[in-house]
């Protein structure tokens, strides 16, 4: 007991020191920002203060024309000269004209090329900076892993497509050869292969159902017959998130864990992470990389395999098939 004290100490200790690490880092991408952000609307005060100054002026210049214009219509309306009256009326249109062709509104131009320059730099960092977060979505991806199901596995009412990458459910119970690794009870399939070291990542699409069941699974789990532990996360060799009807639980020895933080959220994908090293099975609402529960075993004791559960037709409202999907490839964060 004092040795698991010490280690979960350790652990809290050192994930303690991760977090303000990582939290000082995107501290100093802040700061970094939001100088950018001050430099580059100073910038562009700069640029209109230097246009308002340069406007300003121009009307003064329009003021004191009119204010000039003003004394000389006085002064020509007491004046007998008709020579001098032509003459000063002529030099008033001259003045006039240049003064108009000073100041027209026409020769202040903003840079508009530049200014849609500084736009699409803006724009394209902002790209970028989505293109990298979540930064656990740019992690995960470089774990994903190829799942191809098993149909030797799959329930004889679950139809698994020739490429291994979907399952559905049928009220159709499939003409199948028995085998013993085939669940006659449960509504499940295995994936083919499995894994013993390392990290994996995949994703399953979920869109559209109202029922399912996702998860890892030793090779060892019950196939056969009414037992409870048949069901994915009901013992102690599989880990699983169910969804029904807009609640959702993660499953592991039986036990349930209600996800409060997500109920009545719908998630088009979920995603799932192992760690062999750190004895981890997380799960994730992988639209958004909304964290749903994370299971820590420890240390694996056999092989793990993707597992799914396409449920029921539940109603009529969940015939839209399970999908594995491209975990590599990179998706819109909503």
């Amino acid at each position: 007991m004092k040795k698991l004290s010490a280690k979960q100490a350790d652990v809290n200790k050192k994930t303690d020191i991760l977090k303000e690490k990582i939290k000082k880092k995107y501290e100093d991408m802040k700061r970094v920002l939001d100088e950018d952000l001050r430099i580059t609307l100073t910038q562009l005060e700069m640029e209109a203060e230097a246009t308002e100054r340069v406007i300003e002026e121009q009307v003064k210049r329009c003021y004191a024309l009119t204010q000039h214009i003003d004394r000389q219509l006085s002064e020509l309306s007491t004046s007998l000269d008709r020579q001098r009256s032509h003459d000063k009326d002529t030099e008033t249109e001259e003045r006039i004209a240049a003064t108009l062709k000073q100041t027209d509104p026409e020769l202040i131009q903003m840079d508009e090329f530049k200014n849609e320059q500084l736009l699409s730099l803006t724009i394209n960092l902002l790209l970028f900076i989505r293109s990298q977060v979540p930064v656990t979505k740019k992690l995960f991806q470089s774990y994903a892993s190829a799942v191809v199901l098993d149909p030797n596995s799959a329930h004889p009412k679950l139809i698994v497509s020739p490429e291994g990458n979907s399952v559905s459910y049928t009220d159709t119970w499939q003409e199948v050869p028995e085998n013993a690794s085939r669940f006659d009870t449960t509504l499940n399939a295995v994936s083919r292969e499995g894994f013993q070291e390392g990290r994996h990542y995949w994703e399953v699409q979920v869109d559209g159902k109202t029922y399912w069941e996702l998860g890892l699974t030793y090779p060892s789990i019950p196939r056969k017959g009414r037992e409870e532990h048949c069901w994915l996360g009901r013992g102690s060799d599989s880990w699983c998130v169910e969804y029904f009807n807009g609640s959702y639980n993660a499953w592991h020895q039986g036990v349930a864990h209600e996800l409060t933080h997500v109920e009545g959220r719908g998630f088009q994908r979920i995603g799932i992470f192992s760690s062999r090293p750190g004895g981890l099975v997380c799960f994730l609402g992988a639209d958004t990389m909304t964290p749903l529960y994370c299971f820590c075993a420890g240390t694996f004791g056999d092989k793990l395999l993707q597992a799914v559960c396409p449920g029921h037709d539940n109603q009529g409202t969940n015939w839209q098939p399970l999908l594995i999907c491209d975990a590599s490839r990179s998706r819109p964060i909503l």
